[in-house]
């Protein structure tokens, strides 16, 4: 970055650790080019921290174990790895339709063509539209609108 640091990068980045903490994001990563030898690549991050609580209580002696069966197949139910999956390149808002009180974009079942644009993800004020991938038919929607996402999260299969 030049010699003279830009003014507005620290409301900059408490900007973001707000967007994180608002919308309970565990990581935000921006990069803002300045000019050609001038740039602020910022990540921003925070730990959860789960806590578990074990209790103890007496307990009678276990019964004999049943004969051993196989385990059953391990059923992939994560949308994000399903074939056809879009996902969402950034973190930020869903909006399903182009302005409030309008139709959605698309709906379930609807046959939708590569770079129809699918739903808009809002980040940083900026209304990003999310173009189908290829063409097919929504199988799935997997947000609701307004909702937050994080970058990679699963929106929507397309077959």
């Amino acid at each position: 970055m030049a010699d003279n640091p830009h003014k507005n990068d620290v409301s900059f980045i408490k900007a973001l650790a707000e967007l994180l903490r608002e919308n309970d994001l565990t990581e935000l990563r921006v990069k803002r080019e300045y000019g050609e030898d001038d740039s602020l690549d910022v990540r921003v991050s925070r730990e959860k921290h789960v806590v578990a609580q074990a209790t103890a209580a007496p307990t009678p002696a276990p019964a004999p174990a049943p004969a051993a069966q196989p385990a059953p197949e391990p059923v992939n139910d994560d949308p994000a790895s399903q074939p056809g999956a879009v996902t969402s390149p950034m973190v930020g808002t869903v909006y399903m339709a182009p302005e409030p009180g309008a139709a959605n974009f698309v709906s379930t079942g609807d046959t939708v063509s590569e770079g129809q644009t699918l739903l808009i993800v809002e980040a940083m004020k900026t209304m990003n539209h999310i173009p189908a991938p290829r063409a097919g038919k929504v199988k799935r929607i997997l947000i609701e609108d307004g909702a937050p996402v994080e970058f990679g999260a699963p929106l929507m299969i397309i077959e």
